[in-house]
């Protein structure tokens, strides 16, 4: 059977980034592209609405880019369930209000039962503090919490 992984928006992000002189910003680009290009096919790769309505946002241009790269994944419905465990750990951990949308991708992978969430966010999302209480709360609630990462973390034994 093969692997899960919800694509959050900060992934798409660096796929369609304007060049930079920040070295970390560039390594992690490359690293997305170099996951991109030769590990996503070892997976099936979700996405919800809530990625579909941050990437259409801000340049028109690579807002554009950001969606042809996922016009033909599937849609995970943000089902009511996903909203009240979103709830939960907006409530019961230290995600801070202002992570809403963050919450909510979480606990989208998380009802669907993916194996991963993929994302460049690592202030609220693949953070291992926020992941472990996110964890309990998943677990008190009877789910199991993907495994929160990025591409590095993802790419397996080929570095």
């Amino acid at each position: 059977m093969t692997e899960t992984v919800y694509i959050e928006t900060s992934i798409l992000g660096h796929l369609t980034a304007r060049p930079s002189q920040n070295v970390i910003l560039i390594a992690n680009m490359e690293i997305t592209r170099q996951w991109w290009e030769d590990h996503k096919h070892n997976f099936d790769l979700y996405i919800s609405q809530i990625v579909l309505d941050e990437v259409a946002q801000g340049d028109q241009e690579i807002a554009i880019k950001r969606l042809e790269l996922v016009k033909d994944f599937p849609l995970l419905n943000i089902e009511q369930s996903a909203i009240n465990l979103a709830n939960k750990f907006l409530n019961q951990s230290n995600l801070p209000p202002k992570a809403s949308d963050d919450a909510l991708h979480i606990a989208i992978a998380t009802i669907y039962e993916l194996d991963y969430l993929l994302t460049w966010n690592c202030k609220h999302i693949a953070n291992a503090q926020i992941q472990r209480k996110l964890s309990q709360i998943s677990l008190d609630f009877g789910y199991k919490l993907p495994i929160l990462c990025t591409p590095y973390e993802l790419i397996g034994e080929s570095l």
